[in-house]
């Protein structure tokens, strides 16, 4: 690369480091909070029956804390709390049956694998579903905890009528290396690249952010859409369902999760490197969108700093400053921990950029699993 166009990569990454930057800060301002609860609306609330279901499949060592946290729930007078074992072989049936002496609490268990054409966690959820009897759907991973006025809170904000599903993103909790490099990039990526104010008021179905690992939505919006059975062969069923309650004219938001839930998604370095792995492919929908973003994220995110190291480049500083900035902002927002590992975040590129990778070949020799399911 000559030195002109080395420094047009340069500046060109820079700028858009910055502006990716003032955009994160202006997209927390905007991010939506869940309603406190107050004496005027919790009626309406406490009124409302509500069904959290939680799919499970080989989550012993998880699921017990899970239940714990969601019978703890204050401020919702009607609670059914459903559990699906999904032909777990660790033992998670055992644990749920612990917390059976709550009669909230029932617990299914899958008889067979999944239809043709069904993924695994679809196909809980849409059994899930059925099962539930509430007028308000809350989907919780076996891997989350709750705070106490969780549900409360969320179903307030489905109350009001105003929105009919919201995604408040858990806090992540990120204590290996491994972890502490890749997770930050849930937030950051939206925070950072998805305009939140247009995505609420736009209709159009690709604006849409959500985690399935707290997903809450009405009974109502649910069957209109065609719930999980409308997503079934999807990778990124959260993602796929917002984006089909869009397409009917529902609105669902994401929302701040950070004071009412946290997650551990991956607990080693392998579990995290499969994790990703077997959804990144979905996320980037072809290996030319995947390579462009890589690409892009490359020029803008790594070139920089490089420059920096390597020629000095003051505009290379600038760049990197940015970006740890940014980095930081989100960090800072969302609870996760901002130093030092803000100034990992070209390591954080390079690393979601291999896990691309390796999904898209995964994808290509169909070698990916999904809880020791194989991807079709």
């Amino acid at each position: 690369m000559t030195g002109r166009l080395t420094r047009a990569v340069v500046a060109s990454g820079t700028a858009l480091t910055l502006a990716g930057t003032i955009h994160s800060w202006f997209n927390l301002r905007q991010l939506r909070v869940l309603p406190r609860m107050s004496t005027a609306s919790g009626s309406a609330t406490k009124a409302t029956r509500v069904s959290v279901l939680v799919p499970a499949r080989d989550e012993a060592a998880r699921v017990g804390h899970c239940l714990a946290s969601i019978r703890g729930q204050v401020g919702v007078a009607h609670l059914e709390i459903v559990v699906l074992d999904d032909r777990s072989s660790d033992g998670t049936d055992q644990v749920v049956r612990r917390h059976l002496d709550d009669e909230r609490v029932t617990l299914l268990v899958a008889e067979g694998e999944p239809p043709e054409g069904w993924l695994g966690k679809a196909w809980a959820c849409h059994q899930l579903a059925r099962a539930a009897s509430g007028d308000v759907l809350v989907f919780v991973d076996a891997d989350v905890t709750l705070e106490v006025d969780a549900v409360a809170r969320v179903v307030e904000l489905l109350s009001t009528g105003e929105v009919d599903a919201v995604s408040p993103y858990p806090r992540q909790v990120a204590l290996t290396m491994a972890e502490r490099v890749v997770q930050p990039l849930l937030q950051w990526s939206w925070a950072t690249m998805l305009p939140l104010g247009v995505a609420e008021r736009n209709d159009n179905p690709a604006l849409v952010a959500a985690n399935g690992q707290l997903l809450a939505i009405t009974g109502e919006a649910y069957d209109e859409c065609g719930g999980h059975e409308a997503v079934r062969d999807r990778v990124l069923d959260d993602i796929a369902l917002f984006q089909r309650l869009k397409a009917v004219g529902r609105r669902a938001v994401l929302a701040d999760g950070t004071d009412v839930a946290e997650c551990r998604m991956y607990d080693d370095w392998p579990s995290l490197r499969d994790g990703y792995s077997k959804s990144l492919w979905a996320a980037t929908g072809s290996p030319k969108t995947a390579l462009a973003l890589s690409a892009a994220l490359t020029a803008t995110y790594v070139v920089p700093p490089l420059a920096a190291i390597t020629r000095g480049s003051r505009v290379g500083v600038l760049g990197y400053t940015a970006a740890v900035a940014g980095r930081a902002l989100v960090a800072k927002r969302t609870d996760g921990r901002v130093w030092p590992d803000a100034l990992m975040h070209p390591a954080s590129v390079l690393a979601f950029n291999y896990l691309s990778a390796r999904s898209w070949v995964g994808r290509r020799r169909r070698t990916l699993t999904w809880k020791s399911r194989p991807l079709p």
